[in-house]
Formats: C-alpha cells, structure tokens, sequence
C-alpha cells in the first residue's frame, strides 16, 4: 500500500522543465503525476515511467513506453478498506502489465482518460 497524501499531479510546464534531458525535440508534456518518489509523465509522443531507486533516490530508471505498444490498460479505482488505486498497462510482447500504484491525491479517472486520449490515435 502506498503512503496516504503522497500522490498528487504536476504542472506539465514545471515538469517540462524538470525532465528536459529525457525529451525529443519538440516533445511536449501533457500531464504528468507524482507518486511518492516516482513519477508518470504523459507526453504528446510516449508515456515516461520514472522510477527512483535506492534509499536515497539518487538511482533513477527511466521506462519510455510509445503508446502505439500499449495493447490495453485497466484502473482499479480506490475502495472502502482499499483506499488506493491502480493503473495497469500491458505492452505488446510482455505478459506481466506495469503497475503503478495512485494513493486518493490523484483523480484515477482523469489518468485513465488522459491515457485513452493518447492510446486510442
């Protein structure tokens, strides 16, 4: 179980600027949220998975999924003794989906739309 209050989104310009170095040229950040030290940036071109690593977070690992990859996704919203949500995403030549985990500072339901906006081109 995630920490409670930890989640929450980023602004796209903030994050725009923050993550710069991962970016192609002319790639722009649509929505991006911050899940306790990771993050999920929704850009114009792919999704980008940040995952900080370690005790401290000074390793980090950079997932870059094109959304043409994603064969399907699923949310699990949060419930009554649960109170956090998922997001699993399936990508083309892998069984096992990538989960993230989404505590009740982040709408699900405005992950999943943002997602089908991108995935459904």
């Amino acid at each position: 179980m995630a920490l409670f209050g930890n989640a929450h989104t980023i602004n796209p310009a903030t994050a725009q600027q923050d993550y710069e170095r991962l970016l192609g040229q002319g790639e722009q950040v649509h929505a991006a949220f911050l899940l306790i030290r990771d993050t999920i940036l929704f850009t114009d071109r792919r999704l980008i998975l940040v995952d900080k690593q370690g005790i401290t977070g000074k390793k980090t690992e950079y997932h870059s999924v094109p959304y043409r990859s994603i064969t399907h996704f699923a949310v699990e919203t949060a419930g009554t003794f649960d109170l956090d949500a998922e997001l699993k995403i399936w990508i083309s030549g892998s069984p096992t989906p990538l989960q993230k985990t989404f505590t009740k500072g982040v709408d699900i339901y405005e992950v999943q739309a943002i997602l089908t906006q991108f995935v459904a081109r």
